[in-house]
C-alpha cells in the first residue's frame, strides 16, 4: 500500500471510529473511486456497507463496484436494499453488471433483472447467456462499428456524436448481414481524402475472438497482437461486441491470482471469508488431507523397507534430503509448466521439447546434488558405498522429479482440469513417494556392500 492509500485508509477508520459520517462522505466525494474500491480489502463487511451507502453518486458507487472483484461486489449489495442495488448495477458497464449478477443466488437475480429498465435488463440477459470466463461474458456491447459504403467524413462525424460510448479504439467495419469485414485506427480516418469510403482503407484481416472463447485465451490473442480492444464475433461471423485492454488486464490479474491459491492447494474464496477460521480452513482441508494420505503412503513404504533400515539405520539420515530436494526440483518444473500454459508460452505441440529440457535440467542438478551428498555420507559414515547409493538415489529421484512436474500438469491439462491443481500438493506427495522408491531400492540393490 502507497502512502496515498494509507493515509486514506487511516482517515477512514478514525472517522468511523468517531461516527463522524458527514466528514467521512466529505473525504469519499473528494476520493477517485478507485482508492476507494482498495480500501474495501482493509474494512469488514459492515464497514464496507457504511462506506458504500456514504457515496452520493450513483455513478461513483458503480464505478467503485466495477473495481472489486466480481465475489466480493456481490456479496457487498447483497447487504443493501433492493433498489439501491438496481440503481448501482444501471450505472455499471453491462459486462460488470453481469460479472457481479453471476454471483448473486438466482432468485435474488431474477428480483433484479425485473426490476431494472428494460433495455438495461435485456442487455445484462442477453450478456448472462454466455459463459462467466468466456469472451461473451467479458466483452462490452456498446462500441463503434460502421457500414463498409460510409465516407471517412460520414465516420468523423459519427464518431463525434458518440457520445455514449466509453472508450473508441478502433473504427470497425461491418457489412449489411453486421458481419465483421475489417477494422482501421482514429489515425487513419485523419489521413486520408474525406470522400474515400471505409472499404478501400480498412484492414481486411482482422483478429476476432469467438463468444465462447475462454477469457485466458483471449488475453493471450490481446497480448500477442498488441491490441487495445478486440472484437468478439459470433458463430456467423457478427460483431457482437468488444473486449477492451483494461478487461483483458482484469483478466490477467484474476487467472493468476486463481492460479496462486490453486497451486498452495486453496481457492480465492478465502477472500469472501475475512477472518473466518474454520471456513477458511474448510477450504484448505481437501488438498491438505491428500498430502497426509501421501505422507502415510511414504510411511508405510518406509515400512516395507524395514529390513534395509534395520541392516544400515544410516540410511534414514538421508530420507529428508532425497525427499525435500525431489519435492523442490518436482515444484519448480510444475510451477514453470503451469505458468506456460496460462500464458500459451507452452502447448502440447511443444510439449515435448520442454519435457526434455526439464529432465535434462533436473540430471544436471541431480549430478550436483548428488555428489555433494554423496561426499557428506562418505565423511559423515565412513563408508563409499552409502555415498554412491545416496548420490545415485539424489540423481535419480531429481530427474525422476523434474519429469513428474511437466507430466502432471500436463495430465490435468489434458483431461480438461485446470493444471494449477497439481502444482503443489500433488507434485510434493507424488515425489515424496517416488523419492522413498528410488532411495530404499537403490539400497536394497547395493544392500551387500553397504555392510
Amino acid at each position: 500500500m502507497d502512502q496515498k492509500q494509507q493515509l486514506l485508509l487511516d482517515s477512514t477508520r478514525r472517522l468511523i471510529r468517531r461516527g463522524a459520517l458527514p466528514n467521512l462522505a466529505k473525504v469519499l466525494a473528494k476520493s477517485h473511486p478507485a482508492d476507494i474500491a482498495g480500501l474495501f480489502r482493509y474494512l469488514d463487511l459492515k464497514e464496507q456497507r457504511l462506506l458504500f451507502n456514504l457515496i452520493e453518486d450513483a455513478e461513483k458507487s458503480a464505478y467503485v463496484l466495477s473495481e472489486l472483484d466480481h465475489a466480493a461486489g456481490a456479496q457487498l449489495l447483497g447487504q443493501l436494499d433492493k433498489e439501491t442495488i438496481t440503481e448501482v448495477l444501471q450505472e455499471m458497464p453491462y459486462d460488470d453488471a453481469v460479472d457481479i449478477i453471476q454471483n448473486m443466488p438466482e432468485e435474488v437475480a431474477i428480483e433484479l433483472l425485473s426490476i431494472m429498465q428494460l433495455e438495461t435488463s435485456e442487455e445484462i440477459e442477453q450478456l448472462l447467456q454466455y459463459g462467466e470466463e468466456t469472451a461473451g461474458g467479458i466483452m462490452a456491447t456498446k462500441f463503434f462499428a460502421l457500414q463498409e459504403d460510409v465516407t471517412v467524413r460520414q465516420a468523423i462525424e459519427a464518431l463525434q456524436q458518440a457520445e455514449d460510448l466509453e472508450m473508441v479504439f478502433y473504427v470497425y467495419v461491418v457489412n449489411d448481414q453486421q458481419q465483421l469485414v475489417g477494422v482501421l485506427s482514429l489515425r487513419q480516418l485523419l489521413t486520408v481524402p474525406p470522400a474515400t469510403p471505409l472499404q478501400q482503407i480498412m484492414a481486411t484481416d482482422v483478429i476476432s475472438v469467438g463468444t465462447g472463447m475462454d477469457q485466458e485465451e483471449v488475453a493471450q490473442q490481446v497480448a500477442r497482437y498488441n491490441l487495445l480492444a478486440v472484437p468478439v464475433v459470433d458463430d456467423q461471423n457478427r460483431l457482437v461486441g468488444i473486449v477492451t485492454v483494461d478487461d483483458v488486464i482484469d483478466v490477467l490479474r484474476e487467472e493468476a491470482t486463481e492460479d496462486m491459491y490453486k497451486m498452495a492447494g486453496t481457492s480465492e474464496d478465502e477472500l469472501l471469508y475475512g477472518h473466518r477460521s474454520l471456513k477458511i480452513a474448510q477450504l484448505r482441508l481437501p488438498w491438505l488431507i491428500t498430502s497426509l494420505f501421501g505422507g502415510v503412503v511414504t510411511g508405510y513404504l518406509m515400512w516395507m523397507f524395514k529390513a534395509t533400515l534395520e541392516q544400515i539405520i544410516a540410511l534414514v539420515t538421508f530420507v529428508p534430503v532425497i525427499t525435500g530436494m525431489g519435492g523442490n526440483v518436482g515444484g519448480q518444473s510444475s510451477t514453470i509448466v503451469v505458468r506456460g500454459f496460462a500464458t500459451g508460452r507452452i502447448d502440447f505441440s511443444t510439449l515435448r521439447q520442454v519435457f526434455f529440457k526439464e529432465v535434462r535440467v533436473g540430471l544436471i542438478m541431480g549430478v550436483v546434488c548428488g555428489v555433494v551428498v554423496g561426499l557428506v555420507a562418505v565423511f559423515w559414515h565412513h563408508n563409499p558405498y552409502l555415498g554412491l547409493v545416496v548420490g545415485l538415489a539424489m540423481v535419480t529421484a531429481m530427474t525422476v522429479a523434474a519429469s513428474m512436474g511437466v507430466l502432471a500438469p500436463s495430465f490435468f491439462k489434458r483431461i480438461g482440469i485446470d493444471p494449477a491443481i497439481a502444482s503443489s500438493p500433488f507434485v510434493q506427495t507424488a515425489n515424496d513417494i517416488t523419492g522413498i522408491l528410488i532411495y530404499f531400492g537403490t539400497a536394497t540393490l547395493f544392500l551387500k556392500l553397504l555392510h
